[in-house]
């Protein structure tokens, strides 16, 4: 019996991983004297090597939600469609549109129609505003309660909807009657059938996920130097189970309760694409994203920053309700200036102004530290005094915007109720670098709010979003100019179709579509005979496929085909454009066949690569190691 293959090193040649990073505490718990004798006896230990943090010590899953796919496919049925105008549809959207093509068009039709007639439209807040100034929805606005609604059903297949009531999320009672199309939609398309494969896609799309999202952690909590609460104690009165019932009035003891929280990452391959839809359902905070997104510069970060904070606003809920009146007084002004009623809830006005100054200020700090670095480089390289001055004047230009667009974003949260957002962004830049748990800080914080203060914060902060709002427009216009005079010629169109289908094949492969990977590939082929990165591409599937075969003779069965379109790769590869894919065909077919312990076909493949790259080639070195394993230790 062969050992089981794990081919990773194949699939590394196909897609880069990012390290996540942490360090782990050192075990100091004491010997007693007899066991530390024995181990001076014993050869000194291997050294630990420190445990790599994973989501669960920052509170974080990322997992695929049923609810929320059968959703958003019902809804794509009903003729919702973010894709830009111009552009082609998500490759898992095309899979989905192809499963659904047998839908009853009396039910389309009926979906279609209960979605137009609840369709957010445009508005103006009076006839005479500009056109520019109108309130416009994007495609995110229009399906942000239908996701509100997907949280809040049953499972799978009877999607049992919450009982009707205010206390629903806001545009939740709206749409609710969608969920009996949806029920239909599920049972007339056997999405039981197809929902098992539309899991693993999603799933591979978190698999994507996990690195940047605990470098992403990591960050937050590094700048909070805090820990996320992800456990609530809660003390309740109960009564005694040793005595009910003996006395009329049984006495009550206090009992703990512990809740968790939890941030749920929901990977979302039908979503907007951009947009992140967040929601905090009890003590969970779901952030539903796009296929995309990078969590590291996103609105996923202010999310998780918001699942560190809210727990340490709830912990000094009594120096909040001693500031209420002065907190109350900003808000109400604000309000006024607005034109809208204030918000009653002072603690979520300081908790939401905490969030959007952290994220606010590490935002800043992160492009201020690429700006000293860039400058510092270029000073360097100067070879005169104009020349430096010069640098440092185009840099005293750009940190001045990175400040202004700092200010705009702490003046947006302002005027939508955190009114304390540029007062706790002048508390964190004091404590920034102090090495403390921010909670230390916080009653000090609170304690110097100060209401006159901060109800002058709109006249001071004018004159900077003006001049950051002028310099996106210019921006913009600069951008659009320069689109419109493009004069490149355009890509023979049969070309870049083949493109085009390359990379949302890249994308299935990512997603472990592996049967409509094949499909499309095998229709490609049939037209482009002749092009070495379909037969790589076909190799890539069959190989990485066999990972999922418990089988070993349907495992090698994959393999010997995987051997197959590499050969083809490497017999169709151009010299002046294909080297590189022939040279990965080689290392990869020398891998398989090593695995086959057909140990002399492997060396000629691994000698192929060497013999064609030099020693500091990394596909050079690859091969090395790998011809060294097939020698045995030393």
């Amino acid at each position: 019996m062969k050992k089981q293959l794990l081919i990773v090193s194949i699939a590394a040649l196909w897609c880069g991983s990012s390290a996540a990073f942490a360090q782990a505490k050192p075990d100091t718990t004491p010997r007693p004297r007899a066991a530390q004798q024995q181990q001076r006896q014993q050869p000194p230990p291997r050294p630990v090597q420190p445990r790599r943090l994973d989501l669960a010590d920052y509170g974080i899953q990322i997992e695929p939600d049923s609810r929320l796919i059968v959703m958003m496919a019902a809804l794509d049925a009903a003729g919702w469609d973010p894709t830009p105008k111009g552009a082609n549809p998500s490759v898992f959207r095309e899979v989905l549109r192809k499963d659904l093509l047998g839908l009853d068009p009396n039910l389309r039709g009926r979906m279609k129609d209960f979605y137009e007639r609840h369709k957010l439209k445009d508005i103006a807040d009076n006839p005479a505003t500009p056109q520019d100034e109108t309130v416009r929805y994007t495609p995110a606005d229009q399906v942000a309660a239908y996701v509100s609604v997907a949280y809040a059903l049953g499972p799978a297949p009877s999607f049992e909807a919450p009982p009707r009531s205010d206390d629903l999320p806001a545009g939740v009672l709206d749409v609710l009657d969608f969920v009996t199309l949806m029920r239909e939609f599920y049972r007339q398309t056997g999405m039981d059938g197809l929902l098992p494969k539309y899991v693993r896609m999603h799933r591979a799309a978190g698999d994507a996920l996990r690195a940047p999202v605990i470098e992403l952690a990591h960050f937050v909590l590094s700048y909070l130097n805090t820990r996320p609460v992800t456990e609530i104690e809660e003390r309740l009165l109960a009564e005694d189970p040793t005595k009910s019932g003996k006395k009329k009035n049984a006495p009550r003891k206090t009992v703990l309760r512990v809740r968790e929280r939890r941030f749920v990452i929901t990977p979302d391959l039908l979503a907007a694409p951009g947009a992140i839809n967040f929601r905090v359902i009890g003590d969970d905070y779901f952030a539903v994203t796009p296929e995309g997104a990078d969590p590291r510069a996103s609105e996923l970060r202010r999310a998780y920053v918001q699942f560190a904070v809210d727990p340490l606003v709830l912990r000094f809920n009594r120096e909040v309700a001693a500031k209420r009146a002065e907190i109350k007084q900003v808000l109400d002004a604000e309000a006024a200036r607005q034109g809208r009623t204030a918000s009653p809830d002072m603690f979520l006005a300081v908790a939401r102004s905490m969030v959007i100054a952290a994220d606010a200020r590490m935002d800043a700090g992160l492009r201020l530290r690429a700006l000293q670095i860039e400058t510092s480089n270029r000073l360097q390289a100067a070879k005169d005094e104009p020349s430096r001055a010069a640098v440092l004047k185009e840099s005293g230009e750009r940190q001045q915007a990175i400040e202004d667009e700092t200010t705009a974003r702490l003046a947006e949260g302002y005027e939508r109720g955190a009114v304390l957002a540029f007062f706790f962004a002048e508390q964190l830049r004091d404590i920034e670098g102090a090495g403390f748990d921010i909670a230390n800080f916080i009653p000090n914080m609170i304690a110097a709010i100060d209401p006159a203060r901060e109800l002058k914060r709109p006249a001071e902060y004018a004159t900077a979003v003006a001049r950051y709002r002028e310099a996106r427009r210019k921006a913009q216009q600069a951008r659009a100019s320069e689109a419109a005079l493009m004069t490149e010629p355009a890509e023979d169109g049969r070309r870049a179709a083949l493109v085009k289908s390359l990379r949302d094949v890249e994308k299935l492969l990512e997603l472990k579509n592996y049967e409509e990977v094949e499909a499309r590939l095998t229709a490609l082929k049939s037209e482009h005979r002749e092009d070495a990165r379909i037969y790589f591409l076909l190799a890539q599937s069959a190989s990485l496929s066999a990972q999922d075969a418990f089988d070993g003779a349907l495992q090698e069965q994959r393999l010997n085909a995987a051997l197959g379109h590499f050969r083809q790769a490497i017999l169709f590869s151009k010299p002046d454009t294909d080297r590189a894919i022939a040279l990965r065909a080689h290392l990869a077919s020398g891998r398989i066949l090593a695995h086959l312990e057909r140990k002399d076909e492997a060396v000629r493949e691994f000698d192929a690569v060497i013999a064609k790259t030099n020693a500091q080639d990394l596909l050079h070195q690859e091969a090395l190691k790998e011809k060294r394993k097939l020698d045995g230790p030393k």
